[in-house]
């Protein structure tokens, strides 16, 4: 009994050791399991191949029974390696997982191969560790410690660089390195030679045409009767040439990236000058509308913005006027082509006008006909269109007379022939009987002042009375008075008005002795003054530097 017991007991125990053991083998063997399962996925999502590891596609455990695994020892298989991702790569590829001393040595002395044929690293140091390479050692400067690190990038295999180089910034060193360097260019420019020489007599030649056929006036004004259009014309085709020949020389010299840098600083250069010179800019332009405009010509009078003057030429810059005074004005371009022109000569009919003012007892209409009789008298006012004069307003103590009359501004000076239109109008209305009153003005006095002078003037009239009730009296017995009608006059005005007539006739009487005086006639003369156009004449013959973009040839708008 106690032994059939021993061996039941025994084969029960050794019966839950081996269900413990399997047990415990599929709770560690699930792990690797599934981190090779994760693998698998990996390995072919990158299109690696997996038939060198069979063993991963082995079962975890080959148990057929609970028996032989409680009989046999539990065998997990290792995991399978990593896989090895192959093919070479730069610094920003993929990383090996598997680097070797010896590719760590290739990389090594590749660097210090490429270094040692380079001035100025070949004091650098290499050491490399897993792919990451360390540089130390020394360099004259920041320049050579990038060229250094950069060619160390380039190479494959190559993890990352390790910068520890130590700039030095030695005088002789850097100083060296740029002589070497201006050494080997003016080399350079010694062999050059030759070539750049005949790319500056092709570009000479093709600049020099170009200034030729620009000069070639004549052909240009046969193109376009405008001459500043002509002269823009010929400029364009002499800058264009210049630039065909610079990109023929630079062409012919492999220098064309030197064309691109110049045009490009050229375009940057020529927006900064645009805004600097944006006034300058806007003139041309102006002068260049002007010139096809022809909105005047030499020797027509203008006003331009309440300048006026008479017209000498117009230049790419400015119009020059002979003002009235017989002084010379310049108007910039850009002013006149926005300015409002009024021009005098293009219509030689003109029309001033003036007033006069007559008493307000007077017909204003007998006073027209008057000063109507009188303007057409006058040589210089034309028939028609026709002189005409209208009331234009009745004033306190006058009615205003507006006279309009035309002149032809060519034969006549218009301040000349309107000074004489009002003297001749005014001494024939006065010689008329036609009075020009002067303004008369309402004194206004306080109650007590008004009384004041009532009282004094109805003593005066009391006085005055009995003076004449007594000097009646004494002669009633020696006459017989005979009743005669009051006639009512004003003495002091009829004495005024005496000494006014007296005074005007004296003053004609003075004014005709004078205008029979030598050198009357300049006085009364209308024409106009001929030493004014004698200086425009003048300044027009000149010659100048400038070309007059006014021309007779030209339409005009």
């Amino acid at each position: 009994m106690n032994t059939h017991f021993d061996r039941s007991t025994m084969r029960d125990f050794i019966k839950a050791c081996g269900q413990m053991l399997l047990l415990l083998s599929i709770l560690f063997a699930f792990p690797v399991y599934a981190a090779g399962e994760e693998v698998t996925g990996i390995t072919t999502a990158l299109g690696i191949d997996t038939a060198e590891n069979p063993a991963a596609d082995k079962p975890l455990l080959d148990a057929t029974s609970e028996e032989e695994a409680s009989a046999s020892p539990v065998v997990i298989p290792e995991p399978a390696p990593p896989p090895i991702i192959s093919g070479e790569g730069t610094n920003n590829a993929q990383i090996e997982t598997t680097p070797t001393p010896q590719k760590d040595n290739d990389i090594r002395q590749r660097i210090q191969g490429i270094f040692s044929e380079i001035e100025g690293l070949q004091a650098v140091n290499v050491s490399v560790t897993q792919g990451v390479v360390t540089l130390t050692g020394e360099t004259p400067n920041e320049k050579k410690a990038q060229q250094a690190i950069n060619l160390t990038n380039r190479l494959t295999d190559v993890v990352t660089v390790e910068d520890r180089i130590d700039r030095t910034l030695d005088v002789q060193d850097n100083v060296t390195t740029v002589y070497q360097g201006l050494k080997a260019q003016a080399k350079n420019l010694v062999k050059a030679l030759p070539l750049l020489l005949v790319g500056i007599v092709l570009f000479a030649l093709v600049t020099w045409f170009g200034s030729w056929l620009s000069n070639r006036k004549k052909m240009w004004q046969r193109l376009t009767p405008n001459p500043f259009v002509a002269e823009l014309l010929s400029q364009t085709v002499k800058v264009i040439f210049i630039i065909f020949g610079l990109i023929l020389a630079l062409s012919l010299i492999g220098a064309e990236t030197i064309l691109g840098t110049l045009l490009g600083g050229a375009g940057v250069i020529g927006i900064a000058v645009g805004f600097a010179v944006k006034d300058t800019i806007e003139n041309y332009i102006a002068s260049l509308m002007l010139s096809i405009r022809q909105p005047f010509r030499a020797r027509d009078h203008i006003l331009i913005n309440n300048q006026e003057g008479i017209v000498v030429r117009l230049t790419s810059r400015a119009t020059i006027l002979m003002t009235l005074d017989g002084n010379q004005l310049r108007i910039p371009n850009a002013e006149v082509f926005k300015a409002t022109i009024l021009n005098y000569t293009k219509n030689p009919e003109r029309r001033f006008t003036f007033e006069l003012g007559v008493d307000a007892n007077d017909d204003p209409l007998a006073a027209i006909k008057v000063g109507l009789d009188a303007i057409h008298t006058l040589a210089f006012v034309l028939d028609e269109p026709k002189a005409v004069a209208v009331i234009t307003n009745v004033g306190d103590s006058n009615i205003i007379l507006e006279f309009q009359i035309w002149v032809d501004q060519s034969d006549t000076d218009f301040s000349k022939a309107r000074s004489i239109a009002i003297r001749e109008t005014k001494h024939a209305l006065e010689n008329e009987g036609f009075s020009l009153p002067e303004p008369i003005y309402r004194l206004r006095f306080n109650s007590n002042l008004e009384k004041a002078f009532e009282n004094m003037q109805a003593n005066a009239n009391a006085n005055a009375n009995a003076n004449a009730n007594a000097n009646t009296d004494s002669a009633k017995s020696d006459m017989t008075i005979t009743p005669i009608m009051p006639k009512v006059t004003d003495k002091n005005q009829n004495k005024d008005n005496s000494v006014d007539d007296k005074d005007k006739k004296q003053a004609k009487a003075r004014a005709k002795l004078i205008l029979q005086g030598r050198n009357a006639d300049e006085v009364l003369n209308a024409r106009p003054d001929d030493k004014l156009m004698e200086k425009v004449e003048q300044e027009i013959a000149e010659s100048s530097d400038e070309t007059d973009l006014l021309n007779n040839n030209s339409p005009q708008e």
